[in-house]
């Protein structure tokens, strides 16, 4: 996990300030790669205290307004958050408990990953979800 000032670094780099919510909350995203907002809020607690949240949730849209962080919602799953940005990768879902992993993008022949129309559109990203069962839960279905 990055240091302290590395994050202090990132935020300089997308001209916001350095705070001390906006340190937690990037500690905690890359310490809790695609937890959910309320994970986030408890991890945020443990490092500050008492912070609100709202304060929380004004953090992580200003992060992923500025790139720093990734809000991804699978079908059926709250948001989630994790600090792997500047890349197009998906992400494998568990049907039975929700884990969440990445995976990177797509290789060989994948004709789906290409529209066949456009409409126009500059197209710079292809969200994909996989879907099955992570190994735990695979094997607690085969005990």
């Amino acid at each position: 996990m990055p240091a302290a000032s590395d994050f202090e670094r990132m935020l300089r780099g997308v001209s916001l300030r350095v705070t001390r919510p906006r340190l937690a909350v990037l500690a905690a995203v890359h310490g809790h790669p695609h937890a959910d907002t309320d994970s986030l809020i408890g991890f945020v607690r443990e490092d500050l205290g008492g912070v609100s949240h709202q304060a929380v949730y004004d953090v992580l849209r200003a992060l992923t307004t500025a790139g720093l962080l990734r809000r991804i919602e699978p079908p059926g799953s709250v948001a989630r958050y994790e600090a792997r940005v500047g890349d197009n990768h998906h992400h494998v879902v568990c049907r039975s408990c929700g884990a969440v992993a990445d995976v990177d993008c797509a290789v060989g022949p994948a004709p789906c990953l290409t529209a066949s129309d456009d409409h126009g559109f500059t197209i710079d990203e292809a969200e994909v979800i996989f879907w099955g069962r992570c190994p735990d839960c695979t094997t607690a279905l085969t005990s």
